[in-house]
């Protein structure tokens, strides 16, 4: 039987709301219908990227790359609010040196090496078990799980670190592997490969407007893209009209990469 509270609108989950592109994100799903549930590990920031939205909106502060937190919160929220029909994985974090630098495989510590894994592919695993469960005992219509990976992880990157680009990759086979697992509940699972957007993540990577100016000279389309682009990628892949889509994965790159 199919679970959606009376009155109550479709709930869609995103992670790493407190960033330019999941705040673009949560306004994007809150326009098209969502009841959209802010999540970030800073609580000000989660509240930040709802607190203007039209509607009944609802944030959580929690850490995804902690077993205990995703659990406690996925339950507390269906518990509290209803059944989550829409998860959008965009927490994620790039990790330099003290110097700024990209760290070489050969210079990158064990402790940076699992800080991003912890975010980049735990993160994504624990909220991808956490909604399965809930979904396999109440299932729910047109169900969406959206993960984030990047170009980086695509081309190997050139001012990501090696741990960033590994990190990505592995989402894009666990994205796959969930496809398969969950089509049977009707569920969609696909993943977006942003390019080169500008995000306080891309501006960290570069070091001059001259040095972000010739980044956008490489790209076919000739310049950076939006938060905006990323996030009516998102719209669709959680739009009822996606629903013969899954396994996927959308690139928003400008032409940075062709398939």
């Amino acid at each position: 039987m199919q679970h959606t509270p009376p009155g109550h609108l479709r709930l869609a989950l995103v992670t790493g709301a407190g960033g330019g592109m999941g705040t673009q994100i949560c306004q994007r799903l809150a326009r098209d219908g969502y009841r959209v549930i802010s999540c970030d590990i800073s609580a000000d920031r989660a509240r930040a990227a709802v607190k203007d939205l039209d509607g009944s909106h609802f944030w959580r502060a929690f850490d995804v790359s902690d077993e205990d937190q995703v659990d406690q919160t996925f339950n507390a929220i269906e518990k509290d609010l209803g059944s989550i029909t829409a998860v959008v994985c965009a927490a994620g974090l790039l990790l330099f040196q003290p110097d700024g630098e990209r760290p070489l495989i050969k210079t990158t510590s064990l402790d940076l090496w699992e800080r991003s894994m912890s975010v980049n592919a735990r993160g994504v695993f624990l909220c991808a078990r956490a909604y399965i469960r809930h979904r396999e005992a109440r299932p729910v219509e047109n169900g969406r799980f959206i993960t984030f990976s990047s170009v980086a992880a695509q081309l190997g990157g050139y001012r990501s670190s090696a741990s960033y680009i590994a990190s990505k990759a592995a989402v894009l086979g666990l994205t796959k592997a969930m496809a398969r697992e969950v089509s049977h509940m009707g569920i969609t699972v696909n993943n977006i490969a942003p390019g080169l957007i500008d995000t306080e993540m891309l501006r960290s990577t570069v070091t001059s407007s001259g040095a972000l100016q010739a980044a956008a000279e490489a790209i076919p389309l000739g310049r950076i893209g939006t938060s905006d682009e990323v996030a009516a990628a998102v719209g669709f892949l959680a739009s009822p009209e996606a629903g013969y889509i899954t396994g996927s994965v959308i690139d928003v790159n400008g032409g940075y990469r062709m398939q």
